[in-house]
């Protein structure tokens, strides 16, 4: 495919310019102001037939609109006028080649266009895929032993070594490596460490595992290096006895969040203050505290960061059920009394958590260890998880909307977003409280699953996953919303 076009494309940009094609996009196919979407609604007519459509197109020669019922052949054989814009999508028609036309140049217009337009909307950038730039373009016509994913491969599969009880360690490596959005980060070398040389970065120690796991290479690993690392940054979890899988994973996107910010750029920062580091955009999500005075209703809201939900298990039951429990509002009672502004004493409270923003990366703790001054017990009830998750039920916007009883019309912003979530990894805790080993199941692309056990893979089915014990679930948002940045 030619980057520039056809022929009678590139002869127009050479006397003409990108400047016919700037002015049209931005007034009649992205429509970056409101003056421009009110000119589109008003003016946007077939000149021929006075319809608007179908397919409507505009003349990069003249000002014309038709419709592509014939009307711009007619415009095209009667002015000799061969290059139009399709007002739906901003594409080129060349008359000539009758045929649709890409050019590199015009796309990247029409693309700086679609995020104004989103910006002046307040809406969210529409998902854009990549496009290789020349140099890109030239580095892969190059490399010529690429390596491509068929339904049966084995790339980014390898077993890991155990260091002497560091199975706990494994399952998290292994759920980290197969979560996709972190995966394409690193795989494209996406991080830029400040503390290159000092072999004290983390971020560029799983930068190098990502390497490794994907080189098509099938041996274990050794991860020595990975575990002095965290030793090192997390003191409490040095030393070869048996650890918590899940209090490595939260030690482990603390290391590397701190390590992230120690090597990103300050305008990895937002404006509002919250990180903007790969960890945060992928792992955290905002929950919502809700404080109810019993006496006069006021209402005390406060919103916490999360990297993942702890939920409780009382016995057999489901994942959506723990989670209807955590939100559940909560009576205080009289024993945990807080003082009210409004009533300005110390009232009863009831308290609801409630999920106000979803991170990419849902992670779920199921609490089996139970820890007490009498007992050290593992509770071994089954859980039932699914493969798909809709998680609307259990955000705050959804409670309001259920308070206020909200119809499709009047339902509060964000209720209809997409909440919905895709199982990708499980890590597993067989056998007691003190002598047990954690396994894993990773997801390596849609409906094909393998079991990680310290060195060894093996596949395994879907029914596999979903009837094991669970300990940790992790879920991957389903459809992905970008946030429009264009300043």
């Amino acid at each position: 495919m030619n980057d520039s076009g056809c022929i009678h494309l590139s002869n127009f940009k050479a006397a003409k310019g990108t400047n016919p094609y700037k002015i049209v996009h931005a007034f009649f196919v992205s429509c970056t102001s409101f003056e421009a979407r009110r000119y589109k609604a008003t003016s946007c007519l077939c000149f021929t037939c006075g319809q608007p459509g179908p397919r409507m197109h505009s003349c990069l020669h003249c000002i014309f609109f038709a419709c592509y019922a014939g009307h711009i052949q007619d415009h095209s054989k009667s002015k000799k006028h061969f290059l139009y814009v399709d007002l739906s999508y901003g594409n080129i028609f060349c008359a000539q080649c009758q045929d649709y036309i890409y050019d590199r140049e015009l796309t990247e217009i029409a693309m700086t266009h679609r995020l104004k337009e989103a910006k002046s909307l307040g809406i969210n950038v529409p998902f854009t895929p990549w496009l290789p730039n020349n140099n890109e373009a030239m580095a892969l016509r190059r490399l010529r032993k690429r390596r491509l994913i068929s339904p049966h491969t084995t790339i980014g599969l390898r077993g890991l070594q155990n260091l002497g009880s560091t199975c706990f360690m494994n399952c998290i490596v292994q759920a980290l490596i197969h979560t996709p959005l972190l995966r394409d980060y690193f795989l494209g070398e996406k991080h830029k460490c400040k503390a290159q040389g000092t072999g004290k970065c983390l971020v560029c120690e799983v930068s190098k595992l990502f390497q490794e796991f994907y080189s098509g290479a099938k041996t274990p690993l050794t991860l020595h290096r990975l575990l002095h690392l965290i030793w090192t940054h997390a003191r409490h979890l040095a030393g070869y006895e048996q650890q918590d899988a899940h209090e490595f994973f939260i030690a482990t996107l603390d290391v590397l969040h701190r390590h992230c910010m120690n090597g990103v750029e300050d305008t990895e920062k937002k404006e509002n203050g919250r990180c903007n580091c790969i960890i945060d955009q992928i792992f955290t999500g905002g929950l919502q505290s809700d404080v109810v005075c019993t006496s006069c209703s006021g209402v005390s809201t406060t919103i916490d960061p999360f990297w993942d939900i702890s939920l409780d298990v009382a016995g057999p039951g489901s994942l959506q059920a723990c989670l209807e429990r955590f939100t559940r509002a909560e009576h205080l009672g009289s024993g945990a009394k807080i003082k009210c502004s409004n009533c300005r004493a110390y009232r009863e409270s009831t308290k609801q958590l409630t999920l106000e923003t979803l991170p990419i990366v849902a992670s779920f703790h199921l609490k089996r260890f139970e820890h007490s001054s009498q007992i050290d017990r593992k509770i071994s009830a089954f859980i039932s998880f699914p493969a798909e998750l809709d998680m609307t039920p259990f955000m705050s916007s959804h409670r309001r909307a259920v308070d206020v009883g909200a119809d499709n019309n009047n339902a509060p912003e964000g209720i209809f977003e997409d909440n919905r979530y895709s199982l990708f990894a499980v890590v597993n805790h067989l056998g007691s409280l003190d002598a047990g080993h954690y396994t894993a199941y990773v997801r390596q692309m849609k409906g094909s699953w393998f079991k990680c056990d310290d060195h060894m893979i093996t596949r395994a089915s879907l029914r596999e996953v979903l009837d094991s014990e669970g300990y940790l679930l992790f879920y991957h948002k389903t459809v992905l919303e970008y946030e429009c940045d264009v300043s």
